[in-house]
């Protein structure tokens, strides 16, 4: 074994000067990124959790392994106390902070609410029977292992939060692989997995404050609890919708690149020293910040693939890895540490299953679902690194029980998965599980129930007036976040004085008091708990009339077509699913009049588009309610976006719809294609568009004919049939001028009445 190094690089890092300083840094992180991600993926292809291959990366590369093999090439790479480790630190203090603000993104506070009942039962019991083992055993552990005997207190409590936390990130990935996500006990699962993160959060924050004290008095212990009290309470309430509106006026104002980021860290930042100033630890601030960035109605998916790519690839294996490298096996020589090792892994995982088990059984779950949550729940994972990582730098574990802790976390996680699956495997599925299962395999195929942002552009003129309500409606029923701008010159089109913006927000809180009506039905004390709470009320919402702001259009004086298209194209390319427009007078557009506004934005604009159409001509329903809807389909994807957007307009007023499928009639020379075949075809169509309303509770018509003439045998329906409304959806042909097909242009030419263009 190698005891002496003379290289000059060796040398100079003992040293620690110049540019080998720096040097030294990018070799450590290097490392630490290589070696834990090979690990990691080599974690997950056996089914293993990746946090895991980080851990072990560190114990490669620390003392453990390395140093045992060669102590001063290691110590030289990574010496126990010099400026490259406190630069390390740093990185890993900042990594902390982001982890606990992505596990916060990822808290589904709707999931915790609809299974609150069972998940609460379940998570108390298994929170306080392992919590109360480990306080007991803290109590009886010998001087010899404490930090420091004057604070056992602190030790017991940390010990105790150590063996009655769960890592709801790995529960969540387990589940996830074995497609139990959105079975309804999964759902009991991960809702109470994320009531023992919270729990153990503000649990961990509060002895953080304690320990940073160094004693217990009664004036700031007060103050601590209270704070932690009002502090909570705020983010909850007020600070949730706060934080929404800054992340929306963030990015609807700056110009400048992924601003939303920069605030989101400001926010985090700032929680986090509010959460120091109270006394607790900062992990606290950065989780609440989390969650209430992940309520937040805008861009919330974008925004988390953005801060996932940076942590994933540099906070997490840094982080772990300096964990790993801080445990020293070496340790586990003595048989009294060794023997503690493994008293604490079986009290960890037998209070953990046992308190798991028994809530579940008192929230009245059966015996193979009590014991698949108890499996489940035992994973520390990520959450029992972080913790004993924040324990060893505050001072209430020291390096034997840091070890033992970590020790502890990778044996009940890697064990977790196979017990799991064989528990999982052994839950059988109920009747009203399928049903809900198949509805929401069906709706991940659509669009709309994706959609996060609309973009509303709209003047005063006819097309305006209705596009304005049809937007609402839209907005109010899939309960989505918009930004209508309004176009100064729309007095010039002769529109009343309401604004549009108004009658977006009055047919969004109409379409959103009926969505949320059908959405909370009647709760069923009988049923079994599991159903009943799968079903029960969602999470308070963030009311409809505060998801919608109005950016008045003003490019000039004066303002063009050309302006407002630049403006609202500018607009569009901050992150709109969709972009809903109504503009111009209401005449009848043809293949060479369309709005040169319109014509403009679609041919620039590469998102879907919902465009209305001929709001001059007869059957408008004014301010009247909207009854009727016509909806044309074909087997095109764009036909079915079309029927979509559709059917969420009349969820939103409670119209009813007719869909319309005509198969041209089949040549002479064709013989396999029959009309009895072409009509089988177009009901096959227009029953997806049957099921598709009955799961948003709306009335859908079907009628499949095979004939001629299919344009003409719209039109001739949408004037027998009383609609007040074409939802046509197709798709912009290129040309010298704005063209939609020859199907869709002779429609908007004729239509009887109001034609919204559905573009995907």
């Amino acid at each position: 074994m190698i005891s002496d190094l003379s290289h000059p690089f060796f040398l100079a890092a003992a040293a620690g000067h110049g540019e080998q300083l720096a040097t030294i840094f990018f070799a450590q992180v290097l490392l630490l990124i290589a070696v834990g991600r090979l690990l990691g993926e080599w974690m997950q292809r056996i089914r293993q959790p990746a946090v895991i291959g980080q851990l072990l990366a560190g114990i490669i590369l620390g003392p453990s392994v390395f140093g045992a093999i060669w102590p001063a090439c290691q110590q030289a790479i990574y010496p126990p106390n010099s400026s490259d480790r406190q630069m390390l630190n740093a990185v890993s203090e900042i990594g902390v902070l982001l982890l606990l603000l992505l596990t916060g993104m990822e808290t589904d506070l709707a999931l915790v609410k609809r299974v609150r009942r069972t998940a609460a039962i379940t998570s108390a019991a298994g929170i306080a029977i392992p919590f109360g083992c480990g306080y007991v055993l803290g109590e009886l552990l010998p001087e010899s292992v404490l930090p420091d005997p004057n604070r056992r207190l602190l030790t017991s409590l940390f010990l105790a939060t150590a063996l009655s936390i769960s890592s709801v990130k790995i529960v969540a990935a387990v589940l996830r692989e074995v497609d139990y996500l959105r079975r309804n006990l999964g759902q009991v699962i991960l809702a109470a997995a994320i009531l023992d993160d919270t729990i153990g959060w503000t649990i961990l924050a509060f002895i953080g404050g304690l320990a940073a004290q160094g004693r217990i008095v009664i004036g700031p212990v007060l103050f601590s609890i209270l704070g932690t009290a009002a502090f909570l309470a705020f983010c909850f309430t007020i600070g949730r919708r706060w934080v929404a509106r800054i992340i929306r006026w963030t990015n609807d104002h700056f110009v400048s690149e992924m601003p939303v980021i920069s605030v989101i860290l400001v926010i985090m930042i700032t929680l986090a020293l509010v959460t120091n100033f109270i006394g607790v630890h900062t992990v606290l601030g950065a989780f609440a910040a989390g969650i209430m960035i992940g309520q937040s109605p805008i861009l919330t998916k974008h925004i988390e693939e953005q801060l996932r790519g940076l942590i994933v690839a540099l906070f997490m294996p840094v982080f772990f890895g300096m964990a790993g490298i801080a445990i020293d096996l070496k340790v586990l020589s003595d048989p009294h540490l060794l023997g503690l090792a493994l008293l604490l892994i079986g009290i960890a995982s037998i209070g953990k299953l046992g308190g798991c088990y028994l809530g579940s059984r008192l929230a009245r779950l059966n015996h193979p679902e009590a014991l698949a949550v108890g499996f489940a729940m035992n994973a520390r994972g990520s959450t029992e690194v972080i913790l004993a990582t924040i324990g060893l730098t505050i001072g209430v574990l020291n390096q034997q029980l840091f070890t033992v802790i970590v020790l502890m976390a990778v044996v009940t996680t890697v064990c977790m998965p196979p017990l799991l699956r064989w528990a999982l495997g052994r839950v059988p599925m109920r009747d009203e599980e399928k049903v809900r299962l198949e509805r929401e395999a069906a709706e991940e195929k659509d669009f709309v129930p994706k959609l996060e942002r609309v973009l509303v552009g709209l003047d005063g003129g006819d097309n305006g007036r209705l596009a304005s309500r049809l937007a609402g409606w839209l907005i109010g029923a899939r309960h989505l976040a918009a930004t209508v701008m309004e176009v100064d010159s729309a007095a010039k089109n002769g529109g009343p004085t309401s604004s549009p913006s108004q009658r977006v927000i009055e047919a969004a809180e109409t379409a959103a008091h009926a969505a949320e009506a059908e959405d909370n039905p009647p709760k069923n004390d009988a049923r079994d708990p599991i159903d009943a709470a799968v079903e029960g009320a969602k999470a308070e919402r963030i009311p409809v009339r505060e998801l919608i702001s109005i950016l008045p259009l003003k490019a000039h004086d004066d303002t063009t077509d050309d302006a407002c298209a630049d403006v609202i194209l500018a607009e569009a390319k901050k992150g709109y699913g969709l972009l809903f427009l109504g503009l111009g007078a209401g005449s009848k557009a043809t293949a060479h009049n369309f709005p040169p506004a319109i014509e403009k934005i679609v041919r620039e604009f590469a998102g879907p588009i919902a465009i209305l159409l001929n709001c001059a001509v007869r059957n408008v329903p004014s301010d009247a309610a909207l009854e009727r809807i016509l909806v044309p389909t074909t087997a095109a994807d764009y036909s079915r976006f079309g029927a979509e957007v559709a059917v969420a307009i009349a969820k939103g007023c409670g119209a009813m719809i007719t869909a319309l499928n005509i198969s041209a009639p089949p040549a002479e020379n064709e013989l396999l294609r029959r009309p009895n075949q072409l009509l089988l075809t177009g009901r096959a169509l227009l029953a997806g568009i049957v099921a598709l309303g009955e799961r948003e509770g709306v009335r859908v018509r079907s009628k499949a004919f095979v004939g001629a003439a299919k344009e003409s045998a719209i039109l001739r329906q949408a004037t027998l049939g009383g609609h007040q409304l074409i939802v046509l959806g197709t798709k912009a042909w290129s040309g010298d001028r704005l063209h939609f097909g020859h199907s869709a242009q002779a429609l908007i030419e004729n239509a009887p009445c109001p034609i919204l263009i559905v573009k995907s």
